[in-house]
């Protein structure tokens, strides 16, 4: 089960460096131009904080896993952050274009997240 959890530690920085590009990967400088300001500044804080939390659930996955599989508070987080993979990979569904290659990877990746958190909440 540690492993699981320091694989997942690994798998939120990739979606942290993931979050990072996305003002480059997604022409946000030009594209967010197109929307009014209140939600262009939500766009880029709902990011920003995004991208805390994920380096949140990094450290804790791989500098406290024992914690986290050793007390009832850690539990508690891996189940929350089992939640986060889940309900981002039901999401996909309504909210992104599943033909594109792109969408289906980061429906791979929240669904590999999901699992790898859920399974150490079994044993």
């Amino acid at each position: 089960m540690r492993t699981l959890i320091q694989i997942g530690g690994v798998l939120w920085i990739v979606c942290f460096i993931f979050h990072v590009l996305f003002w480059r990967l997604f022409d946000w400088s030009n594209d967010l131009e197109s929307i009014n300001k209140v939600n262009k500044s939500i766009m880029q804080v709902l990011n920003l904080c995004l991208m805390l939390c994920f380096l949140i659930f990094a450290y804790i996955s791989l500098i406290h896993t024992d914690d986290l599989l050793g007390s009832a508070l850690g539990k508690t987080m891996i189940a929350g952050i089992a939640a986060f993979g889940v309900i981002r990979f039901l999401l996909q569904f309504p909210f992104f274009e599943l033909r594109l290659f792109r969408s289906k990877l980061v429906l791979f990746g929240a669904l590999v997240i999901g699992i790898v958190y859920t399974i150490p909440l079994f044993q």
